[in-house]
């Protein structure tokens, strides 16, 4: 049997030790908490968004949601995207009757930090296509955010037809 020079292994057995410690992930570093924050963020957002509609900004209602943004309204065909929610919107801010009016009641932030979602009630005015009659419609909505370079945008717009109180959204 031959045996191996001890200098050989004096230089083997340091290096495939620092290649294996290396090699080894470091921990993740821990993210500061910022949902309370965040959630400030989209409270404040959509205050904002309610006033866009309020005065007919529809440079300001698209700027809420993303590239792939998608708005499901009861009535109204599903649209996806900011160039199809821009052209649905403008075909509602055409009507004279036109009012939407909502009210944030709950937001809640992922712990991950990079999706929200927020509940609340809505108004709608406008005219009814088939009668031309003005017509009011209340219900519920859902927002779903995501997190984004430029910051939380709406991916999903769902809405609801009922009655529009938020008595039982906070559950």
């Amino acid at each position: 049997m031959q045996t191996q020079p001890v200098w050989l292994l004096a230089i083997v057995v340091p290096v495939l030790a620092g290649l294996s410690i290396g090699c080894s992930k470091a921990p993740p570093v821990p993210q500061p908490e910022t949902r309370v924050t965040d959630e400030q963020t989209i409270r404040e957002s959509e205050i904002a968004w309610a006033h866009a509609y309020a005065t007919k900004n529809i440079d300001r209602i698209v700027a809420q949601y993303a590239d792939n943004g998608s708005s499901i309204i009861p009535g109204f065909a599903m649209v996806t995207g900011k160039d199809a929610i821009r052209a649905a919107v403008k075909d509602q801010l055409t009507d004279p009757r036109f009012a939407l009016s909502f009210q944030t009641a709950k937001v809640e932030v992922s712990k991950s930090g990079d999706m929200a979602y927020t509940q609340g009630a809505f108004t709608f005015t406008g005219t009814d296509p088939k009668t031309k009659r003005a017509m009011t419609s209340t219900g519920h909505y859902v927002e779903v955010y995501m997190k984004q370079s430029d910051g939380w945008k709406i991916v999903e717009d769902i809405a609801t037809n009922g009655p529009a109180s938020s008595e039982n959204l906070d559950h």
